[in-house]
């Protein structure tokens, strides 16, 4: 059996923790954001694990990443 390939899309967005874990950016920060509270545009920074059922999907992106 040859390599599975990893989706490139997926390894620029997304990284895998030690602990299995999906880490990806947040979401709703493109446009918009003059509707958008004070509050949520500074919660929203940085990155956040994504939900069970989003990394059960990535991870099939990234056959190789723990």
């Amino acid at each position: 059996m040859p390599k599975m390939k990893t989706k490139s899309s997926a390894k620029k967005r997304f990284k895998v923790t030690a602990t299995g874990k999906v880490i990806g950016g947040q979401a709703g920060k493109r446009h918009g954001m003059i509707k958008r509270t004070r509050k949520f545009i500074r919660n929203a920074r940085g990155t956040t694990e994504l939900s069970a059922p989003d990394s059960k999907i990535v991870k099939g992106f990234m056959p190789y990443d723990r």
